[in-house]
């Protein structure tokens, strides 16, 4: 793990490997540990960066307004790179798509696996299936917090806990207590979001964008990776994945890694 000043912020990251740069932006529920099986696979070709988001993992939260999207170009900035590969999963994601829409001069492609975008809402399906998977749960017990949001996102609606690693679902909760920490804690700090948001600026990304889900994942979720590969100029959707929630990356590794593989510049 290595730490650097981003606006005013240590954020932590990984670094490995030579070649063309490539960002890893984690989900929210997660960290910079679930792309543990993406790092060795790409850093035969590439430089690849994996950081904690600020408030994340080990990355630290000082208490002045901040954008995500900010903090990735000046973490570019700060490592030297002029353009960069922006990976993201479900936040990550997010912050992504904001990255390039903000400064498409620094994204040289976007990969997107069940991706959320700013300004998008949800669905009422959306929010009945959290009622049924999950329901009321305490926001201040972190391991039952951690528990639903995990049985809601990495197990997914059309599966059981007892379908998925038993292992994946540890780590998973594990990661999800630390990031519901780490919401808690932003949700005293002025967060800048993109304006206006990208769901209705899709057609400005005009950088190669590869769009990809679980089909195990929230209905919501593979809808809204059709419309980014829809409306985002020669986007390429890849099928969902099979037996594949939310955490794409981390559960299924070997059709994401030879995807990026293929796609990355």
């Amino acid at each position: 793990m290595i730490k650097t000043e981003v606006n005013g912020a240590l954020l932590a990251y990984d670094e490995t490997g030579t070649g063309t740069p490539v960002l890893l932006l984690h989900a929210g529920i997660a960290d910079r540990r679930m792309w543990r099986a993406q790092v060795p696979a790409l850093a035969a070709r590439h430089r690849v960066i994996a950081p904690d988001l600020r408030g994340y993992g080990d990355s630290e939260l000082p208490p002045a307004p901040f954008a995500h999207h900010e903090d990735v170009v000046a973490l570019l900035d700060a490592l030297g790179i002029d353009r960069a590969a922006l990976v993201g999963c479900s936040f990550g994601g997010k912050i992504a798509v904001d990255t390039a829409l903000a400064h498409p001069e620094r994204v040289s492609a976007l990969a997107l696996f069940g991706a959320a975008v700013s300004g998008n809402e949800w669905s009422e399906e959306t929010e009945q299936l959290w009622e049924t998977l999950v329901g009321e749960v305490d926001p201040e017990d972190f391991a039952a917090s951690a528990a639903g949001e995990v049985r809601f996102w990495v197990v997914g609606p059309a599966r059981r806990p007892e379908d998925v690693d038993p292992e994946l679902i540890r780590f998973a909760e594990e990661m999800d207590q630390r990031a519901l920490a780490a919401e808690l804690a932003l949700s005293a700090v002025e967060v800048d979001e993109l304006d206006p948001p990208a769901i209705d600026r899709l057609g400005e990304l005009r950088m190669p964008v590869l769009v990809g889900a679980g089909a195990a994942d929230v209905p919501d979720i593979s809808r809204l990776a059709d419309r980014i590969a829809a409306e985002a100029p020669g986007a390429v959707r890849l099928p969902d994945v099979p037996d594949a929630a939310h955490l794409l990356p981390l559960e299924r590794p070997e059709p994401v890694n030879a995807a990026l593989l293929g796609f990355l510049p």
